[in-house]
């Protein structure tokens, strides 16, 4: 009975071809972007749940609270902390530190790379279940040795089995020797923990000047300490054992703890899995992912795939309404209610079936450039991601099923006779159909205004005025050169060029992925944590950061390079209290480095994304500056000719080494390419919403106008214009659609004012948008009816009162 008909649905679709590619395309459209998002949101939520540990792996966080009652997190933390966490709690088996230490210079057999490379501790391997190709897990005991992944091995030596083989990889001005003791797998993209080139920790603390920072307390290097904790540990849960460890190694907390009964900071313990889906942690962008976004990315998702099915229930409605025969007939003849329910329910799944099966393909085509628009690489793997299977042939039946069960139902429930007599039609303006074309324009129009405000922010942030020139300023990576005699030299060979306007350096960069350091300062008190950027002399200057109050450095005072710092306004107002004039001349305690004079204030600038404050920053020129990032200020105009004089200077401090440079509007403007892609998803979106919408306005105008095409042939015999009859069909969708901007507009307005609050500085949603966006759709809903009334108006009248 099933191959019955199947044979006989196949035969129905087939005389219709016109209306079933619409309606296989436009779900098959709606699937294809369903499924894309659905891998985007399952890999997002899926991070680390591949590692045999994961469940008891949890990094350690540092929580401060604001004077406001809020919270942030700071993974970033001190080098004693893993051994202490080890040595005083039971509950952790053993604790591991992974320090980023970010591009280096590599040597392998006269060959020149520059890779990412990282150090952890011994057990690091173990712990985190690394699978390895060559070598053993404790493969870092030797400070000497390194591990490198199967890909970084192809690239180093042409050859992954390169166990025993030696690098060289310049270490601040020197070359050291590494020897390869381990070749492991290539670690999956959704993964919080990685690396290419992996070190040991105890080579790093024993060669640099991370030796001091092995018991300090106040001094952090950005490094992630991992506990692996016993299964019937319930540490994470147990703040107050956290508290306490904290307030032990911080006796001045603890002070202020016995005196007010509560702390602005503490330990947090964060599970693996959870890591790539914290928002209150301070780790930079690109580094997390709001879980909120993702769910609002499943409901748009969502939201096309109902579009779809709605289209596919209309035209299912405007390719059944020529059948209303073929019911009676079969009726008469002794066909089953039952029997003509399961008939259209099987071209209704098996349309469904087919619209998946294309919907896949055409996901699998798009899966490379959606990747990268998500800036994620995915691969529709069913062995990694199991879910998918079930989540879409779920989706398939159950669109499959609701959307041909109103035809289904409504076909069936006619009465024999009535058909036979042409007294049956199906309706296109019923409270059904319309309710259906209101909800799909309600969720076009939704995403239409919610992209218009995203690409609004985004643009917005791209182009505000930071507070520092960043506009033909290159920067300069000089991380591998001779520290502060490659600079001194480098100045003094442009300084006279005269398409270069100032140049400086500072031990930070500006902008994604540049790195910060923090440290605790102790203002009569208050306590605070200062982002500090060692820099010289000429930094303010040179990046136009505007002066409040005081002085910019000079060297020619020595206090200057000892004693003297130079803070922003949000230090001095929202920490301290105080105006800039009166931050001038007080003392600090800035960790251990001694106490520091404030000699100047200046104009808070954006070095960080604009969803959030700025926070607390000090200049500060340190005896034993190391300038890492050169900043160049060009003159304007096409900088060929500047680049080429900073080449040709380069090389002459580090001919060995080539030259690194980019832009620093390039680099800050990475900061919202976060939103940016995420504008582009839901713009995408909204487009593809759009499309789908008029899909169905096609097919219920193609309804209505079967309905009525006696009815036009009369007005047509009685002199109706074409006119007349295109608005006749046209006024009361295009009602609908106006009704659509109504209910959609309020809505949006809630949602996205929702989501601007994640922004510190934030543009003012106005009226316009919501005006514009209903025109626009009234515009398409317009020309898309009109297309299918013009035909009809057109029609020989003779012929149209022959139909019935």
């Amino acid at each position: 009975m099933l191959k019955h008909y199947i044979r006989i649905a196949l035969r129905n679709l087939g005389r219709q071809k016109v209306l079933t590619f619409i309606n296989i395309s436009g779900l098959s459209i709606g699937l294809a972007c369903f499924s894309l998002i659905l891998l985007f949101a399952v890999n997002e939520f899926s991070y680390d749940r591949f590692r045999a540990n994961a469940e008891h792996i949890f990094r350690v966080d540092a929580i401060y609270t604001r004077d406001d009652g809020s919270q942030i997190g700071d993974a970033g933390l001190f080098t004693p902390l893993g051994p202490a966490m080890k040595k005083e709690f039971p509950d952790v088996i053993e604790a591991v530190r992974h320090s980023s230490s970010g591009k280096h210079i590599v040597r392998v057999d006269g060959k020149v790379f520059r890779q990412s490379m990282s150090f952890a501790d011994p057990k690091y391997l173990s712990v985190f279940s690394f699978p390895l190709l060559a070598g053993k897990d404790d493969a870092l005991r030797e400070p000497g040795n390194i591990v490198l992944t199967r890909s970084r091995a192809l690239q180093l030596f042409g050859a992954w089995d390169v166990v025993g083989k030696t690098i060289s990889v310049k270490m601040d001005t020197s070359w050291k020797v590494f020897t390869v003791a381990a070749v492991a797998e290539d670690i999956p993209a959704n993964s919080n923990v990685s690396f290419d080139i992996l070190g040991s920790y105890d080579y790093l603390l024993a060669n640099s000047s991370r030796q001091e920072a092995a018991d300090n307390w106040h001094q952090t290097y950005g490094d992630n300490t991992y506990v692996l904790l016993r299964p019937d540990s319930r540490l994470m849960n147990e703040p107050g054992r956290l508290l306490q460890f904290r307030l032990r190694h911080y006796p001045e907390e603890a002070a202020d703890y016995r005196a007010k009964k509560k702390t602005t900071a503490t330990f947090a313990l964060h599970s693996l899995r959870e890591l790539h889906t914290l928002t209150n942690m301070d780790e930079g962008p690109g580094r997390t992912t709001d879980p909120k976004n993702i769910w609002i990315l499943l409901a748009i998702a969502g939201g096309i795939v109902l579009i779809a099915s709605i289209n596919f229930t209309t035209l299912a409605i405007a390719r059944s309404a020529r059948r209303a025969k073929e019911v009676g007939v079969r009726r008469v003849v002794g066909g089953l209610k039952r029997q003509l329910i399961v008939q259209f329910l099987t071209e209704s799944v098996l349309l469904s079936v087919l619209s998946t099966i294309l919907g896949c393909l055409l996901a699998y085509t798009l899966l490379p450039w959606f990747s990268q628009l998500a800036g994620r690489e995915l691969n529709f793997s069913f062995s990694r991601f199991p879910e998918l299977i079930w989540m879409l042939c779920g989706l398939t039946l159950l669109v499959g099923l609701l959307a041909g069960s109103y035809p289904a139902l409504v076909l069936s429930g006619f009465n024999p006779v009535d058909v036979l007599k042409t007294k049956i039609r199906l309706g296109g303006s019923n409270l059904f159909t319309r309710s259906l074309v209101t909800l799909q324009f309600v969720l076009s129009i939704g995403l239409i205004i919610g992209t218009i405000i995203i690409l609004r922010q985004v643009s917005f942030m791209r182009h505000k005025d930071l507070g520092l020139i960043k506009e033909n300023t290159i920067v300069v990576d000089g991380s591998d050169a001779n520290k502060a005699e490659s600079y001194l030299l480098f100045r003094q060979l442009l300084q006279s060029d005269r398409q270069i306007k100032g140049i400086t350096a500072s031990a930070v960069g500006l902008g994604e992925g540049q790195g910060e350091m923090g440290s605790m300062f102790d203002f009569d008190g208050k306590k605070a944590t200062v982002i500090l950027y060692p820099v010289d002399a000429h930094f303010i200057p040179v990046m136009g950061v505007q002066l409040l109050a005081g002085r910019n450095f000079d060297p020619a005072i020595t206090a200057d390079t000892v004693s003297s710092m130079i803070v922003n306004e949000a230090l001095v107002k929202n920490t301290l209290g105080l105006t800039p004039p009166e931050a001038i001349g007080l003392r600090c305690k800035a960790g251990r480095d001694g106490y520091r004079t404030i000699i100047g204030v200046t104009k808070n600038f954006n070095f960080e994304p604009l969803n959030r404050e700025v926070r607390a920053q000090a200049f500060m020129i340190d005896a034993q500056f190391t300038p890492n990032h050169y900043f160049v200020r060009l003159a304007g105009g096409d900088p060929t000719r500047a680049i080429a004089d900073i080449s040709g200077a380069w090389k002459k401090i580090a001919p060995e080494i080539p030259l690194r440079y980019s832009f620093l509007d390039e680099n800050l403007d990475r900061f919202y390419k976060s939103e940016a892609r995420w504008g582009s998803i839901v713009a995408c979106a909204g487009g593809i919403s759009i499309f789908l919408a008029c899909l169905g306005l096609f097919g219920l105008a193609a309804l209505a106008a079967a309905n009525r095409v006696k009815e036009i042939g009369i007005r047509k015999i009685l002199g109706a214009s074409t006119v007349e009859i295109v608005r006749l069909l046209t006024g009361g969708f295009l009602r609908l659609v106006l009704l659509s901007s109504l209910i959609a507009s309020p809505m949006a307005w809630l949602v996205m004012n929702r989501w601007l609050r994640d922004f510190a500085y934030r543009i003012d949603i106005g009226w316009m948008v919501f005006v514009l966006t209903a025109g626009v759709a009234l515009f398409i809903a317009f020309v898309t009816i009109g297309l299918q009334a013009m035909r009809s108006a057109r029609a020989n009248p003779v012929g149209n009162l022959r139909t019935e």
